[in-house]
């Protein structure tokens, strides 16, 4: 499945009585929601709780699905997304990760 195929299934599942400002709002939302949920479970092992790694891919998961949506709500493909960072990460680690062009960024590399 291509990441634009997932945007287009996901699409199926978002509330259509939302204006593109209202799901992009939601999205948002959705987003950090889901950031806590999953550090949640990082945080239980502090409580003796193991972690739940298929809980985890499962908050993953609804993570790309507001990532999807917000994509939608822009008129942004999922799969630009990913080959836009890709291509940022291949211009700033030409040659893989290293401290130093970690440190020292070009200007304008955000």
């Amino acid at each position: 499945m291509t990441l634009n195929e997932y945007q287009r299934l996901a699409a199926r599942t978002m509330a259509k009585d939302m204006s593109p400002a209202e799901t992009e709002d939601h999205a948002l939302h959705g987003m950090v929601s889901e950031i806590g949920e999953l550090h949640g479970l990082y945080q239980k092992r502090y409580q003796g709780h193991p972690f739940d790694r298929p809980h985890a891919v499962k908050e993953l998961g609804d993570l790309l699905w507001f990532v999807a949506e917000w994509c939608t709500a822009n008129g942004v493909n999922l799969d630009d997304v990913a080959e836009t960072n890709i291509d940022k990460l291949k211009a700033r680690y030409p040659d893989g990760f290293d401290v130093e062009h970690s440190l020292h960024r070009a200007n304008g590399d955000i």
